[in-house]
């Protein structure tokens, strides 16, 4: 498993929407990103700024934050604990 460094965090993003609220399905092309998902790993953080977040947490973050990257086999975000916009 990827150990983020200082203040990055490894979150698996949870699963995109298959039905609206009224029951439509919506095709693979239209879904959106999902803006939540739960903490993986998390880094040491810095010297001056401890981390606040921990494995296991599930939290919201923009939709374009973080880098994707595949690990064996799954999709993971790997972003800066400063672009998490908070804990769920």
């Amino acid at each position: 498993m990827l150990k983020p460094l200082a203040d990055r965090v490894l979150i698996e993003a949870a699963p995109a929407e298959e039905k609206t609220a009224s029951g439509i399905i919506i095709p693979d092309t239209a879904k959106e990103k999902p803006l939540k998902g739960k903490v993986i790993a998390v880094g040491p953080g810095k010297t001056d700024e401890p981390m606040t977040l921990k494995v296991g947490d599930t939290v919201l973050y923009g939709q374009y934050s973080g880098t994707e990257i595949k690990l064996d086999g799954s999709n993971y975000l790997i972003m800066r604990e400063s672009d998490v916009y908070g804990v769920l």
